[in-house]
């Protein structure tokens, strides 16, 4: 992913920013012994910071179809990091600096993020934007001073570019199977399996079907004539036998 970063500014400013001048595009830290050695007009992206852009994360799943239009696995959205380049140009002259940082800047402020025809491999296939800023104020934990004191070199002036790349690897929760038209069929019962004959307290329904007494596990031994309890759940069992706008007489209610 940082490598299809690198190549996808290589190409960019190699085409709207150098146009085919001999300038060199390297991604090596400029450091004293390495200025030491440049004897050739370079552009150098040195990448020194790398963190999530914690703007850019996403709560929740993203759902993954098959040829049917059907769930098949569900995956977390991707996540975006933040690759911080430092640009500097290095010539014989500081008047050719300069100048080289204007073109780069001014190549740069044309797009919001990294042409869709310059990415490659695997940023290519996402498909989504990657995002890019110049020249913003550098946040209170991060100065450039600081940069340049811990490479050793002297400060020199450079573009801060920031590059948003999204990361699509992440866990794949396989989705159960779809609920076809007959939906599903959920049940309690203490009895054997399909087809057994029900047993315990039951109500039969208007239409026919025994239903179990609320209350009363299937099965179950009977209480005593003197309980309460179930005096109550008999009158309760009575009403739940009833069909719809049926009331309880006056000898059917609870005692």
């Amino acid at each position: 992913m940082i490598h299809e970063v690198d190549e996808a500014l290589r190409t960019l400013f190699r085409a709207e920013a150098i146009e085919g001048a001999q300038i060199s595009v390297v991604f090596d830290a400029p450091t004293r012994d390495w200025a030491a050695k440049v004897n050739a007009p370079t552009v150098n992206l040195y990448l020194y910071d790398i963190r999530e852009d914690m703007r850019r994360r996403e709560r929740g799943l993203h759902n993954q179809y098959d040829e049917q239009g059907r769930v098949v696995a569900r995956h977390r959205p991707p996540r975006y990091f933040k690759l911080s380049y430092l640009i500097t140009a290095w010539t014989k002259r500081p008047e050719d600096e300069h100048r080289l940082l204007a073109s780069l800047l001014s190549c740069l402020l044309r797009h919001e993020a990294l042409p869709p025809e310059r990415l490659t491999g695997s940023l290519a296939e996402i498909g989504v934007a990657v995002p890019m800023t110049i020249a913003l104020p550098p946040p209170e934990d991060r100065s450039f001073a600081d940069v340049w004191s811990a490479l050793g070199g002297e400060l020199k002036p450079s573009l801060d570019l920031v590059v948003s790349v999204p990361v699509t690897d992440s866990p794949v929760y396989e989705a159960g199977p779809p609920v076809g038209e007959e939906g599903l069929r959920v049940g309690l019962s203490d009895h054997g399996g399909e087809g057994a004959e029900p047993s315990g307290p039951y109500a039969t329904t208007p239409d026919g079907r025994r239903i179990p007494v609320y209350g009363r596990r299937p099965g179950a031994p009977p209480r005593p004539d003197g309980d309460a309890g179930g005096a109550r759940r008999s009158g309760i069992a009575s009403r739940v036998a009833e069909g719809p706008g049926q009331r309880p007489g006056p000898s059917e209610g609870p005692e």
